[in-house]
């Protein structure tokens, strides 16, 4: 646990935490967010210690030499940001693989009862309230999965056909209002 039970020690120990996950390998990018926003790996304390020698070598160039190094290092820095181009290149063709292989295919024929989806009710205007309308009565079936449905008294509109479903019961009520039974207490 990062706190104590006063939470007081959370300030303490968040640099420690946000430390730990900016120098923590990522799977799915295939480096750490710090060589992908530094473009270098992250000395760690320990390393700089023993690389002190090392280090101080390295900083004592000639112009020249310098400018030769920063070319060298920029190079560096770009093969780092097209590699991780194709490492999320790949990690999104990889997921987009395994949503795919989840998502049901639904057939719509015309003359079949569907629900539509309200997709702009909001979150918190009924807690319980249905998000589904209708039924209505599909139409037409367009290619790219467009689908004309039909009221009973109303005009005829086109939807997209991941906001229906079919319907295999009765007409949803458009207020539902339970019949509560009460029972007197036990004495």
């Amino acid at each position: 646990m990062l706190t104590g039970e006063t939470r007081a020690s959370l300030s303490d120990k968040l640099d420690y935490a946000l430390w730990a996950f900016r120098t923590a390998f990522k799977t799915p990018i295939g480096y750490t967010p710090y060589k992908l926003v530094y473009g270098k790996a992250c000395n760690l304390l320990i390393e700089l210690e023993h690389k002190a020698y090392w280090a101080l070598k390295h900083a004592n160039f000639d112009l020249l030499t310098a400018g030769d190094h920063r070319k060298v290092q920029l190079n560096e820095l770009n093969e780092l940001r097209d590699q991780d181009y194709e490492n999320s290149l790949i990690y999104k063709e990889k997921m987009k693989r395994i949503h795919d292989s989840k998502i049901k295919d639904r057939v719509f024929n015309v003359g079949d009862r569907v629900l539509l989806f309200n997709y702009r009710l909001k979150i918190f205007s009924g807690k319980l309230k249905t998000r589904w309308s209708g039924p209505f009565t599909i139409t037409q079936v367009f290619s790219y999965g467009t689908v004309e449905l039909s009221q009973i008294d109303g005009p005829n509109f086109k939807v997209n056909g991941h906001r229906i479903k079919h319907c295999f019961g009765e007409d949803i009520p458009k207020m539902v209002v339970p019949d509560l039974q009460t029972f007197p207490k036990d004495q």
